[in-house]
């Protein structure tokens, strides 16, 4: 891993793993967290200074940032930057152990309340506070040099968590291309490097594949009622001069029944220990129009994604947003004075209904009852 890089912040020192992506949804300085605001995409590139861990946790929650991967090394990062606030303002030569046990759970606790799908993000925090409690034990007191090194520590932690993230995604897309097929692959939402550390998960082996000179036509669902799809898969699409076509997320079953669709590959936000795996709202429908049409349905995820505490799908969590998101488009009002709306932001897709999972460590195929826990583990 390295310290310094390039950006359009030239001036500032940067952090960063090494084989960072050419696509940036984040950038760490010394002067905080910034954050490509993905709200604004495609129409305008625009970084947020994310200098607390008030503003993290907001553009988290308010999807200045997103994908379950990206969410969860920023949320590593912020836990880091958080931390640092907090002594910076505290102009003392020692400290007590318990005291920063405290203030690194109100760390934890409110950036685990940011978003509850995903998994990754209490992956990553689960992480930090291991490092924390590797560093202190035993010790009452931590001098003002051991305080300093534990910062060092736990950002180069982050930073481990960011390049494996990069790793993880380009191993997938080494293992998922061999599976997907010429011609037209249809995803949904967004998985590229916006939603990642870099490269993509399900967008990766799209990545992948198309760079071995596979001749693809990656339908992208706009992906209601936000457009993750039409704004940020295209504009990734875009820049990597992949072609694809923008479908209406109403289109993908007569595309289906017309032959068009080779095969299905998407992201996941947790899966559980059976394969059960939550997803972007509209994910199940496009399982079940794929299981009926004979089509492969493949999800893409780095074992970090995989929830082995959760054994099916009552134990995921499903994020409820504003309606306020499916009133309007954007700021515009599309719906009556009084319309009531509601607005799952995702949804769950059974295990059977699944193909394969493409991870870093390899291809997960049924039953997955048995195969994930063998694929899969957790430890660094």
């Amino acid at each position: 891993m390295k310290k310094g890089g390039t950006g359009t912040l030239s001036k500032e020192k940067f952090f960063e793993p090494e084989g960072a992506d050419k696509i940036k949804p984040f950038l760490w300085t010394e002067k905080g967290l910034y954050v490509l605001d993905q709200r604004k995409l495609p129409l305008e590139e625009k970084y947020i200074l994310c200098d607390s861990i008030h503003k993290i946790r907001k553009a988290i929650k308010v999807l200045a940032v997103r994908g379950a991967p990206a969410i969860g090394i920023c949320a590593g990062i912020g836990f880091v930057i958080g931390l640092e606030n907090w002594l910076k303002k505290k102009e003392l030569n020692k400290f007590k152990v318990n005291k920063l046990r405290q203030v690194v759970g109100w760390i934890t606790n409110l950036l685990a309340t940011a978003r509850p799908t995903a998994v990754n993000l209490f992956w990553a925090l689960e992480r930090q506070n291991k490092v924390f409690e590797s560093f202190v034990k035993d010790k009452e007191v931590l001098s003002k040099s051991e305080v300093e090194e534990l910062l060092e520590i736990l950002k180069k932690e982050a930073l481990k968590i960011w390049e494996e993230d990069i790793k993880a995604n380009l191993k997938m897309g080494e293992f998922g291309e061999k599976l997907l097929p010429e011609g037209g692959i249809l995803t949904h939402c967004n998985t590229g490097a916006l939603a990642t550390g870099g490269y993509g998960t399900a967008l990766g082996v799209i990545r992948s594949a198309w760079n071995k000179g596979k001749k693809i036509l990656v339908y992208v669902d706009e992906t209601r009622p936000l457009l993750q799809g039409a704004r940020l898969t295209a504009w990734e699409l875009s820049k990597l001069k992949i072609s694809y076509k923008v479908i209406t997320d109403n289109s993908a079953g007569f595309l289906m029944q017309l032959g068009k669709v080779k095969a299905v590959i998407l992201g996941a936000d947790r899966i559980a220990k059976n394969g059960d795996t939550a997803n972007k709202i509209g994910t199940y429908a496009l399982a079940v129009l794929a299981k009926y049409h004979g089509i492969p349905f493949y999800v893409a995820a780095p074992s970090s994604t995989f929830d082995l505490k959760a054994e099916s799908k009552k134990d995921i969590p499903i994020e409820e947003r504003s309606s306020c998101e499916v009133l309007n488009c954007f700021k515009s009002r599309i719906t009556p004075p009084g319309a009531e709306a509601l607005n799952f932001a995702f949804d769950i897709t059974p295990g059977e209904l699944i193909t394969a999972f493409i991870t870093e460590k390899g291809i997960i195929k049924p039953p997955f009852e048995q195969n994930i826990p063998k694929v899969v583990s957790h430890e660094s």
